[in-house]
């Protein structure tokens, strides 16, 4: 009976979800074509912020801990475990004054209304995970975008979202990638917590009165370790912020 109830709530959810996409995907183009990047960016930046405001009607919270803590004017590379979508909106919103761009599948660059567009528009690579082999150049690309203009790449290194809250093992290539040809960059770890929980019975009915909490780690520069150092750092760092 109480999972029946949450069935029209989440209809609700997904019907206002939808709404948000559907009006700033043409106020994307406009912007982006227009007056470019930045108005481009300033129009994801409010769409993310209405789409936060929709997953209220779920009764989700969100607290983002430590922000204090990461680098201004420098390269990041934002390491995170991945648990929902509701994880990517987390990190765009919050962490909106660090231009963060994402390293995500190639599957989101089409049939999303606002979602596909940002994606393809801006600054993230659509990797093919079945061809590893296309995705170190793209890697290698927004690497170099971020060390130029000192913006932000954002990675799950587990690959796919876990539906437990369980992390998952962490793959290592694309991270690598992104340390190496964003030599003075900063990694900055982040644990995400109860995000999977909305989702906890699949996409619909979903799961209400979540409080998602995002705590950043104490950040590495990348030119101060090895490789396997930092992997070994990061991995660490999320894994012990992890609540399950």
């Amino acid at each position: 009976m109480k999972k029946l109830f949450l069935y029209p709530i989440s209809v609700i959810y997904y019907f206002f979800f939808l709404v948000v996409l559907l009006i700033f995907h043409p106020v994307q183009w406009f912007c982006f074509n227009v007056f470019g990047y930045q108005a481009h960016k300033k129009s994801a930046d409010i769409m993310t912020f209405c789409l936060i405001k929709c997953s209220h009607i779920l009764g989700t919270r969100y607290t983002f801990e430590n922000r204090d803590l990461i680098p201004k004017n420098v390269p990041l590379i934002i390491v995170s475990n991945h648990q929902s979508l509701f994880d990517t909106t987390g990190i765009i919103w919050y962490l909106r004054k660090f231009h963060c761009w994402f390293v995500t599948k190639k599957e989101l660059g089409k049939g999303l209304p606002s979602v596909s567009y940002y994606l393809r528009h801006g600054k993230s690579v659509l990797i093919d995970r079945n061809n590893p082999k296309q995705a170190i150049p793209l890697i290698k690309s927004l690497s170099e975008y971020i060390e130029k203009h000192k913006h932000s790449a954002v990675i799950f290194p587990e690959g796919t979202r876990s539906k437990t809250g369980h992390p998952k093992e962490f793959a290592e290539s694309g991270l690598k990638i992104l340390c190496k040809y964003a030599p003075s960059a900063y990694i900055v770890p982040i644990s995400i917590n109860n995000s999977w929980k909305v989702f906890q019975y699949g996409s619909i009915p979903l799961s209400l009165g979540h409080h998602l909490v995002f705590t950043v780690h104490k950040p590495f520069k990348v030119s101060d370790y090895t490789f396997e150092e930092l992997l070994e750092k990061t991995k660490k760092s999320i894994i012990e912020g992890i609540k399950v």
